[in-house]
């Protein structure tokens, strides 16, 4: 996430208004067109969200801007290439709108809770723009709330990180990528920068020992010297700093040994960004059109927030389309082939699904047994999940014990998944459950 480059910023906005706010607005009350954000040619003086305001992503602004960021921020194309979309396969009509009446009564029991509560209901709890499920391959429930329609899109925050990710895995797998290698070997650049000492794999699993908080609740933190310096707006007159992401990660402290223990920082998937680029002789927004978006017949491009100097956000800047993360998802679930043909080596897959070390994974009380490799979330649960998760509520969820892709797109008023997870994660083992017995 990152201030004014993306959402770090902008979670401040969201946390500072919510601790003068112990009980937001319902996802029925804070829903865009309800609050008459941008509407009327022009909107009200007090109804418009515009840049350089820095709150843009507060909490209840978050919920219009997640499909509009690029009307704040510059952006790179993920173009989807000339060719046609690679249709996804739907159930009749009928058997369509069955399912969807099926699935939004599922019940189940939110962990630490003891009260039941509906499919349905979680989605307006855990504010929800955007759900899309497959089962084996085809959809069996999509549905639009708040600012996003079918043909829109949503920024998908640190998911981005796994799109990020998977292009490294992909790399290694054939060859191109060492991931044995040390950062210093790839990129000279980078000097006496604690990141110098580190392997390519332990960027990648984000076990590396830097320093970096990313504590949006503490203004002196390391994530707000970051959001300045990769701040694509003019700098200040006295502005001393690093200027962009990469001359940034030139810079960064040393904390703690490399390969000890995973800590979550942003920049290691800008480092990992830039390593890509490196290797590829291309930005990752270029890698990720002619290596995903392209090749599985994305319907919609996407779209990637730069830096200052042009350099594409790794760790959280890209905004897609609902559809579109879902043929990613099936992608992962069918081991790297979509429509009958091969986008990446299956072993990327196995890798990813397989996890990192359990021993080095600890802080995140609701996902008990997880473990993260290749900027994926593993679960290590009975049914091998894994996903991409953003804050604010993005995810991509596969099961590949169910058959299942699921995509979930929101504007969850805090930025923390912790927040979200007890009712998500029991939903999602419900829906799981209930396609298995069908």
């Amino acid at each position: 996430m990152i201030a004014i480059a993306l959402a770090a910023m902008l979670a401040l906005g969201t946390a500072t208004q919510l601790s003068a706010q112990s009980e937001p607005l319902s996802a029925r009350e804070s829903d865009p067109k309800v609050m008459g954000w941008m509407q009327g040619f022009p909107p009200p003086p007090d109804k418009l969200i515009t840049q350089p305001d820095s709150n843009y992503f507060s909490f209840p602004k978050l919920r219009w801007s997640v499909c509009h960021l690029r009307e704040f921020l510059p952006t790179e194309e993920i173009s989807r290439g000339l060719g046609a979309p690679v249709p996804l396969p739907y159930p009749s009509p009928a058997e369509f709108a069955a399912l969807a009446r099926e699935i939004d009564a599922l019940t189940f029991t939110p962990l630490n809770a003891s009260e039941a509560m509906t499919w349905e209901e979680s989605l307006y709890a855990n504010y929800t723009d955007g759900m899309l499920i497959l089962h084996k391959g085809q959809v069996v429930y999509e549905r639009y709330f708040g600012c996003l329609e079918e043909g829109g899109k949503h920024a998908i925050m640190s998911m981005t990180k796994s799109i990020t990710g998977l292009l490294g895995e992909i790399l290694v797998a054939e060859g191109v990528l060492d991931d044995t290698a040390l950062v210093r070997d790839v990129i000279p650049e980078i000097g006496d920068s604690a990141f110098a000492t580190a392997t390519v794999r332990q960027v990648m699993d984000m076990t590396t020992g830097v320093q970096y908080s990313e504590d949006y609740s503490d203004p002196n933190a390391d994530i707000w010297l970051y959001s300045r310096a990769a701040s694509p707006l003019p700098k200040a007159a006295d502005y001393s700093g690093p200027d962009g992401y990469w001359e940034y990660l030139q810079q960064v402290p040393p904390d703690g040994e490399h390969g000890e223990a995973f800590h979550y920082k942003t920049i290691n998937s800008d480092m990992l960004g830039w390593i890509i680029s490196r290797v590829t002789g291309e930005a990752v927004t270029d890698l990720a059109s002619d290596r995903l978006w392209t090749r599985m017949g994305a319907e919609q491009d996407a779209y990637q927030t730069v830096d200052g100097k042009g350099v594409p956000f790794a760790g959280g800047g890209v905004t897609a389309g609902l559809r579109d993360l879902g043929r990613l998802g099936q992608v992962m679930l069918d081991r790297g082939e979509i429509n009958g043909q091969r986008l990446f080596p299956a072993e990327v897959v196995e890798t990813i699904a397989a996890g990192g070390d359990p021993s080095k994974f600890a802080g995140f009380p609701t996902i008990p047994n997880g473990s993260y490799t290749s900027q994926w979330w593993v679960f290590h649960n009975d049914h091998g999940a894994y996903a991409a998760r953003g804050v604010h509520g993005q995810t991509i969820y596969v099961d590949p014990t169910a058959e299942m892709v699921l995509v979930r797109l929101a504007s969850f008023p805090r930025a923390q998944n912790g927040f979200i997870d007890p009712t998500s994660l029991p939903a999602y083992q419900a829906v799981a459950e209930y396609l298995m017995a069908r």
